[in-house]
């Protein structure tokens, strides 16, 4: 596998929410290529045999069981870090536990050292507020800042006295062809697996937190779930409110989607939240029926390009969830900061005060 030049920007000419046409472009990734970044993105950005090849590789790293080992870790961080703020009148759902625990728990899961902690905190923080601005400039200098964190865990694995965790793991793993992965392949898988959920998992934790506030009858019923339905809740939790808004894709040839005409070369974005409560697909799209509209939730993607961390993301959100209902029953806490709804291109929420009232008090 070979690093690759960076590719000219390309903007999106149309979105596209109805679910049955995401669903027919995601699945036709002949049609319609992911490799629409500026810079190559692996596994995501790559089509054909190379993303095959790709998966075929990096898949195992995020195999449910392989991840289920890092569970006793997860458990860990969640209770930690439940027990500082149970202690407080509020905190912020999204900051305070959703980044700090997605942060320490991918770190745990990596072999990533406590001691960054404050500087991936802080380069999420400023990652959203870049991507909220939708300076090109500001963005990349914060992609620079990342990039430069996850070179030196790379180069901290070079040497025969690497740490025995996962990142040295990757490091040490060989592409289809016997060779040594590129660093730049190896900032770039890592780059996804951490920046991509560091946020994601932020975000999907403030959504959890919202619903759970606001539908209180349900908490006795999840905190005794087994895993299987505890996740198909969240599932469509996240369904509901869908915090990843879109992505894109472009037409490798002229073609059609639902009658609409679209160009070779144009750039369509998948809106993954739209489709997620078209009621063309769900009558009551906002009617909470979790196994009802498991087969057809986005949230995860679809197709060959559907998210492969999957599995570790629902296990994180899934420890974090039955640990907070465990700990006591939570509340809405507007008195201490309000709420504010992130805006385009991230979903759910920027500011979510919440309280905890422990079982115990």
């Amino acid at each position: 596998m070979t690093a690759h030049e960076p590719r000219p920007a390309r903007t999106v000419s149309r979105r596209i929410s109805d679910h049955a046409a995401v669903v027919a472009i995601a699945t036709d990734p002949e049609t319609f290529s992911s490799a629409v970044s500026r810079h190559v993105q692996v596994p995501n950005g790559l089509d054909g045999e190379a993303h095959r090849q790709a998966r075929a590789m990096l898949d195992p790293f995020l195999d449910a069981q392989r991840v289920a080992a890092s569970t006793p870790a997860f458990v860990r961080v969640a209770q930690q870090l439940l027990e500082q703020l149970a202690g407080r009148e509020a905190f912020d759902a999204v900051s305070e536990l959703g980044a700090r625990y997605a942060v320490r728990a991918q770190s745990a899961w990596l072999g990533w050292p406590a001691t960054i902690e404050d500087e991936l905190l802080q380069w999420v923080a400023d990652n959203r507020a870049a991507t909220r601005s939708g300076d090109r400039t500001r963005m990349a200098g914060v992609a620079k800042r990342f990039d430069a964190i996850v070179r030196a865990r790379v180069q901290e694995r070079m040497g025969t006295d690497a740490p025995d965790d996962l990142t040295t793991a990757l490091v040490r793993t060989r592409d289809a062809d016997g060779q040594p992965l590129p660093q730049e392949v190896l900032v770039s898988v890592l780059r996804n697996w951490t920046g991509g959920d560091l946020a994601s998992l932020a975000l999907c934790i403030g959504v959890v937190v919202a619903w759970l506030t606001r539908h209180p009858e349900h908490a006795e019923r999840l905190a005794a779930a087994d895993d299987d339905e505890l996740d198909a809740t969240l599932d469509e939790i996240l369904r509901i409110d869908d915090p990843f808004l879109a992505n894109r894709r472009i037409a490798t040839r002229d073609t059609e989607v639902g009658g609409c005409p679209i160009a070779q070369g144009e750039v369509v974005a998948l809106s993954w939240r739209q489709a997620n409560v078209d009621p063309a697909r769900f009558p009551s799209p906002y009617a909470f029926d979790p196994h009802g509209n498991a087969s057809d939730n986005l949230v995860w993607g679809i197709g060959p390009h559907v998210c492969p961390g999957r599995p570790l993301a629902t296990l994180q959100l899934r420890v974090l969830t039955r640990e907070l209902l465990r700990t006591g029953s939570v509340r809405t806490a507007e008195e201490h900061g309000g709420i504010e709804r992130e805006t385009p291109p991230a979903g759910g929420y920027r500011r979510f005060m919440a309280a905890i009232e422990r079982h115990d008090a």
